[in-house]
């Protein structure tokens, strides 16, 4: 299965975040710089961060963000359940039309179930634990930190 380009950049932002230092707040352009991804798209993630209750958010000239203890806790299947829009795992229902083969549809239901095992095999992962020491080295190099692992 395929996670969206929004939870990919959400997911990266979020191992960032698990990764700095002690109370170390990192700005949203700290965020993109380390995961290589536009400003404005880690942005939008961060703002759905924060409305989850991921993140916490201090304003202001020294501001950033960080992990909530929510955030630290919560695993990936956690977030991925929370961030995929999609109501169905085939295009079933579609702008140019329905697929005339949706009553009663037995791949329909049997996707749907493929996409809930695909998630509860991530529920034991946690968030805090995705980044390692060696990995974030040379991303928090490039923002001027060091890791906080």
């Amino acid at each position: 299965m395929k996670i969206n380009a929004f939870a990919d950049v959400s997911l990266r932002a979020l191992m960032v975040l698990a990764a700095a230092p002690g109370d170390a707040l990192l700005t949203t352009q700290n965020i993109a710089d380390s995961v290589g991804t536009p400003y404005n798209h880690v942005s939008k993630a961060m703002a759905k961060l924060r409305s989850l209750g991921l993140i916490e958010v201090v304003r202001g000239r020294t501001g950033g963000s960080r992990l909530s203890t929510a955030g630290r806790r919560a695993t990936v299947g956690q977030v991925l359940r929370q961030l995929d829009t999609r109501t169905d795992a085939a295009e079933c229902v579609a702008p140019g039309g329905n697929c005339p083969l949706i009553n009663e549809c037995k791949l329909r239901s049997a996707l749907s179930r493929a996409r809930e095992a695909f998630y509860r095999e991530l529920d034991s992962v946690v968030i805090a634990d995705l980044p390692g020491s060696r990995q974030m080295v040379p991303v928090f190099g490039m923002i001027g930190l060091r890791p906080g692992l």
